[in-house]
């Protein structure tokens, strides 16, 4: 927590570079051609992870609660003598 601020405050910089810059343009481009070249394959693929979060969503809102087991040892509890046995 303490070097996010620097950190932070380097990549600002680092992402102003020219070469930084080009860099990211032909990765951006080599990955979208990627995705036009493997069309059906890939959208499926891009479909599959953009709906995992919502999938594990679901199924933790909907996953049934835990609900602690009765302790069988409180039958055999000693009772408090009460007041009422004199």
């Amino acid at each position: 927590m303490v070097f996010l601020g620097a950190g932070l405050f380097v990549a600002i910089f680092l992402l102003m570079t020219p070469q930084c810059q080009a860099f990211l343009h032909t990765s951006g481009e080599s990955a979208t051609s990627f995705i036009i070249a493997w069309a059906p394959f890939s959208y499926a693929l891009l479909g599959i992870l953009m709906m995992g979060p919502l999938v594990a969503g679901y199924l933790m809102h909907t996953w049934p609660k835990h609900e602690e087991p009765e302790n069988p040892m409180t039958k055999y509890r000693r009772e408090s003598p009460s007041a009422d046995d004199d």
